[in-house]
């Protein structure tokens, strides 16, 4: 099978051969390339797992903003899946928006208090808030006067 694009940049292949590839991308450690491939696939078939896909590869990728994007369509799509809260929270917590982070991830721990990640991140972004709120912090955003190493 080849992974030469087809005519016009469309990739090779039909829409599952897409996805395929892409996760085998996005196991692969790029996931930039996963990314531009899951991206492509949502234009053409939005569904949840593509969504998902296409979230976790924007957040590995270090895309927090469009993973926001895209982890928020797929929270609206399946309200019921802890993992797009899981995520949706940690892309928050990386973007320092320390609240929805925090809510996301209450909701994921709700939803399977089993995911020990649930509750680990929960218990640390809570842990952030409630030292921001102790030293007089912002609840969001870098500390100002902070440098980032």
């Amino acid at each position: 099978m080849s992974h030469e694009s087809g005519t016009g940049g469309i990739p090779a292949g039909n829409e599952y051969d897409w996805y395929q590839r892409a996760c085998a991308l996005l196991e692969g450690g790029n996931s930039a390339a996963a990314a531009i491939l899951f991206q492509r696939l949502r234009e053409v078939d939005a569904n949840p797992s593509v969504l998902e896909a296409l979230g976790r590869a924007q957040f590995d990728a270090k895309n927090y903003e469009e993973a926001v994007m895209v982890l928020e369509q797929l929270v609206e799509v399946s309200p019921d899946n802890d993992y797009a809260h899981f995520a949706l929270g940690l892309s928050f917590w990386r973007l320092q928006k320390f609240i929805p982070a925090r809510d996301h991830l209450a909701m994921a721990f709700v939803m399977k208090p089993s995911r020990s990640e649930y509750g680990t991140a929960l218990t640390q972004v809570k842990s952030t808030l409630r030292h921001r709120v102790e030293k007089g912090m912002p609840l969001e955003g870098p500390i100002p006067g902070q440098v980032d190493l």
